[in-house]
């Protein structure tokens, strides 16, 4: 079983793409799958960032892909972090 390492939108945005390609499905079969238009799936692709929880997961599940959390061993606590844009 393959791990793929998820920390950012552009890890994100590589991952949909590769695992679509890896599965031989072009960006229209996959759309069909999902009941979208190939446009949207494109963008999608482009902008994950953009999609729900819901929509992401069912993208996911379309790839035959699970997500797995964990907690990482060295992980600073929560108040120690960046913020980021919340």
């Amino acid at each position: 079983m393959e791990t793929l390492l998820l920390s950012s939108p552009a890890q994100l945005r590589a991952h949909l793409k590769s695992l679509r390609k890896t599965r031989s499905l072009t960006q229209a079969q996959l759309a069909k799958r999902l009941g979208v238009g190939q446009p949207r799936l494109a963008e999608i692709e482009k902008h994950p960032e953009t999609v729900s929880t819901a929509q992401l997961l069912d993208l996911l599940a379309a790839l035959g892909v699970e997500v797995l959390l964990r907690v990482k061993p060295t992980s600073p606590p929560p108040e120690n972090r960046s913020r980021g844009q919340w």
